[in-house]
């Protein structure tokens, strides 16, 4: 893979997204963050070079086509597409509201659809590229307080799974990684102020995973990898 092809982050903000923009953007691959407000976008590209911030609604279809118009047009065609957006409210079956369960499902699934199909043609043409989702051990068994993160998640990691088995032979390498713990940011710290630092997923890791996934042999692809804590509970 050439090292100036543009890189995509969809839901670029604290924690992952802000690490998986610097990791490609440290080699000089142009980064396009995408975050739905421009100016937090705008925020972190102010502080990662070789970046660049894009307003965009992951759970629009035309917001997100009007986005990876405007990508295609001021950087380039897009190499490898990170999909870190993640949206859910944690509540159970008779306490979660309909819109609050729509708005999981678009944002960790529709969304992954969208984006997904946005970069896909050019990657074909080319024979290349890398697709990687930012997933969660939700999406592998329902938690009493995850009515619609955990079918949201599920959701995506099947499509994710649906697009490797199609999209492998084209020579577009699809991949999943499956956070398992909680991600280190300044909000869950808070929330758990007494955790010892390796409790926490660290951000940093998680972007090194999908550096290695999207430098693999073609011989030796990986589609489903899991990262957490090595003291977590599994």
């Amino acid at each position: 893979m050439s090292e100036n092809k543009v890189v995509v982050v969809a839901g670029a903000g604290p924690g992952n997204g802000a690490a998986l923009a610097k990791r490609f953007a440290t080699v000089g691959q142009p980064v396009a963050m995408l975050s739905r407000e421009q100016s937090h976008a705008d925020a972190l590209a102010a502080e990662i070079a070789n970046t660049r911030g894009y307003a965009c609604d992951v759970s629009d279809e035309a917001s997100v086509r009007s986005c990876f118009a405007a990508i295609s047009t001021e950087l380039g065609q897009v190499d490898t597409l990170l999909y870190n957006a993640g949206s859910g409210v944690f509540a159970d079956v008779e306490t979660i509201t309909p819109n609050q369960f729509e708005q999981a499902w678009r944002v960790n699934a529709l969304g992954s659809l969208l984006c997904s199909r946005e970069v896909i043609p050019a990657m074909k043409t080319r024979g290349a590229g890398n697709i990687v989702f930012i997933g969660a051990t939700a999406s592998r068994r329902g938690g009493k307080m995850s009515a619609a993160f955990a079918p949201a998640k599920a959701a995506q990691r099947s499509l994710a799974e649906s697009m490797a088995r199609a999209l492998w032979p084209a020579g577009i390498h699809v991949a999943l990684i499956v956070i398992d713990g909680v991600v280190d940011l300044e909000k869950t710290r808070a929330m758990m102020p007494d955790r010892s630092d390796e409790f926490f997923v660290d951000p940093a890791g998680v972007a090194e995973m999908a550096w290695q996934l999207t430098h693999q042999s073609r011989r030796a692809w990986s589609f489903e990898v899991e990262v957490r804590p090595f003291g977590e509970n599994w």
